[in-house]
């Protein structure tokens, strides 16, 4: 009897795909390893609300940061120039804040500072990010004489989970999800680890030397149909 290749996804995935998974001989183990929640202390909620009464130049790099700002709009329409990573981010940007809004898109965080920088319509922007939010948009903004005035509005907490079983390849959607993951537990030799982008590849690397294995396009449903792709195979 043959053995299914088995995929463990960090993050949630749509039921479709776990069907289309099981059709192509791949079982899917979903089981979130970090979780984000939105901040919600006065200070924070106020400093959302002031910026929804500015005409501003906005960036968002994740989706968690667009629906904690959308949980406070109450109808409200801001005049805003959003500059967004695509897919999914962009996705929440239009339903919530209108396609109109959006002033620019890139794939990652690095892409989208030089698109900012290249435009050259803002002195200064508002980034509303999480408390994890990586260093390189804002740093290079600074650089070219961008003023960047950071909202923090949502956490990620760690969820470790202690593995009983090996699995042939695991899905990381963050670099937070991957140190979630290796404080607990260890990629067998043979594993291979799919990256959702290249600082979730780097992160991977300081863990182990498995063979990493990055989305084709953009968004967590590409990086699980890659996967599916390649075990289904075996």
């Amino acid at each position: 009897m043959d053995i299914k290749p088995t995929l463990l996804s960090t993050r949630p995935l749509r039921k479709e795909l776990l069907d289309n998974a099981a059709l192509k001989g791949v079982d899917i183990t979903v089981l979130p390893f970090i979780e984000t929640q939105p901040i919600q202390t006065r200070e924070t909620i106020e400093e959302i609300q002031q910026s929804l009464l500015l005409s501003a130049t906005v960036v968002f790099t994740s989706m968690n940061a667009v629906e904690a700002v959308a949980e406070l709009l109450e109808g409200q329409q801001p005049d805003w120039q959003i500059y967004c990573i695509g897919h999914t981010t962009r996705e929440l940007v239009e339903i919530f804040f209108g396609e109109e809004s959006i002033a620019g898109t890139a794939e990652n965080a690095i892409a989208l500072a030089d698109k900012i920088i290249e435009d050259a319509m803002a002195e200064e922007v508002i980034f509303f990010c999480g408390d994890q939010r990586r260093p390189e948009l804002p740093d290079m903004l600074f650089a070219a004489g961008i003023l960047v005035t950071e909202i923090v509005v949502y956490e990620t907490i760690a969820t470790p989970h202690k593995l009983n079983e090996n699995f042939s390849g695991v899905l990381f959607y963050s670099p937070s999800a991957v140190e979630s993951f290796f404080s607990a537990n260890q990629l067998p030799d043979n594993a291979l680890a799919f990256a959702i982008g290249s600082t979730t590849a780097d992160a991977i690397k300081k863990h182990c030397a498995n063979r990493i294995i990055s989305a084709d396009a953009p968004g967590k449903e590409a990086l699980a149909e890659k996967a599916i792709e390649i075990l289904g195979r075996y």
